[in-house]
């Protein structure tokens, strides 16, 4: 898309208010939409050849008719459910459609419910201190990554699964790039529960993978790897990269730093501190790859609201002052750090780019 087209307001006056008054009915719609989807009424709407009435719902669902018709007719206004006044039956409307088959959507939706929701009441706290002040009604933690382990257990799953769900997708393609220059050993930065380093190692039978991230998420990394072929060609290096003494493992020299969807989780002084790092950890001809989802060099519109709509998550649950950034920001941080970014792979599995970057 044209970005450019920002700097122009493309709706009528009426789409304008209808976008406001969906904007201020917003937990609303939201819930309503979550509740249509889990209780599998937009899934009996999709398998029904003629639609149903409120009362063959009702049937269906063990919804009361009252229930039924609260739920439908803010649908209907929703565009997600269709009616037909003649005949009395709903049936499922196209924005329906994308909710019950996108698995983005879902994926999305969970992670808003699960992770989200009660937190954004502190957003405006948040932006105002710096603080992850939504984060309290989960624990008493600086950064949701220090709780990780201990959130309660949906929470994890739809966190998991949200963070999983765009990364997983890029690996095939980011596995070429990277492979391309035949590195032996790979660090990876804020590797997670080690899904990016069990493809590493079976891509490559001779490759190494050194993980690098909190201990907390070391020891899941750890059960989650235990037994997977190549698992013992995956070493752990447990760290708080935020510490100012805190380092990257200097021996052996590595070939490949890799950070994947890790640079999003902290601020631009802090990305600044940490590639410095990375920096003396690389041997002389050795290459950074950064992964990441930057909103402004997406194919569709629709990708870049989506990540312009999370950057509010880390700001009020994560950490209180990082984003999903835009690219001009990314790549100052990069080359402030000492290194040149020597190409950009875009439109990497469901809208990643990879940064190829080399010491200056």
């Amino acid at each position: 898309m044209d970005y450019k087209d920002y700097s122009k307001d493309r709706l009528s006056a009426g789409e304008a208010q209808k976008m406001a008054e969906i904007i201020a009915f917003g937990p609303v719609v939201f819930q309503i939409s979550r509740i249509m989807l889990k209780s599998g009424i937009l899934g009996m709407l999709r398998d029904s050849e003629y639609g149903m009435t409120a009362q063959e719902i009702s049937d269906a669902s063990g919804y009361s008719v009252y229930a039924v018709k609260v739920l439908m007719e803010s649908s209907l206004t929703l565009g997600t459910v269709l009616y037909d006044f003649e005949t009395g039956r709903y049936s499922l409307g196209k924005t329906g459609w994308f909710l019950l088959t996108d698995e983005m959507v879902r994926v999305n939706m969970d992670f808003n419910h699960d992770v989200n929701y009660i937190g954004m009441f502190d957003l405006d706290s948040a932006l105002k201190t710096g603080k992850p002040s939504g984060l309290r009604h989960f624990g008493q933690w600086q950064t949701i990554y220090e709780g990780l382990s201990q959130l309660p257990e949906q929470v994890q799953l739809s966190w998991f699964a949200f963070d999983h769900f765009y990364s997983d997708n890029s690996f095939g393609e980011a596995l070429e790039i990277v492979f391309s220059r035949k590195p032996h050993r790979i660090l990876d930065v804020g590797g997670n529960l080690g899904a990016w380093a069990l493809k590493c190692v079976e891509y490559d039978p001779d490759v190494r993978v050194t993980i690098a991230d909190l201990p907390p998420q070391i020891e899941m990394m750890r059960r989650e790897t235990a037994g997977r072929p190549g698992a013992e060609r995956i070493d752990a290096w447990p760290v708080n990269v935020l510490e100012p003494s805190a380092e990257l493992p200097s021996e052996p020299r590595y070939d490949a730093v890799w950070m994947s969807q890790f640079l999003d989780c902290f601020s631009l002084r802090e990305i600044e501190s940490i590639l410095g790092k990375a920096s003396r950890v690389l041997d002389g001809n050795a290459r950074l790859y950064v992964m990441e989802t930057l909103w402004d060099r997406q194919r569709y519109e629709t990708a870049a609201f989506c990540l312009t709509q999370i950057s509010p998550y880390f700001t009020a649950l994560a950490n209180g002052c990082s984003k999903m950034y835009s690219s001009a920001d990314l790549t100052e941080a990069i080359r402030n750090a000492g290194f040149e970014v020597v190409r950009i792979y875009d439109h990497i599995g469901l809208g990643h780019s990879v940064l190829e970057c080399k010491i200056k």
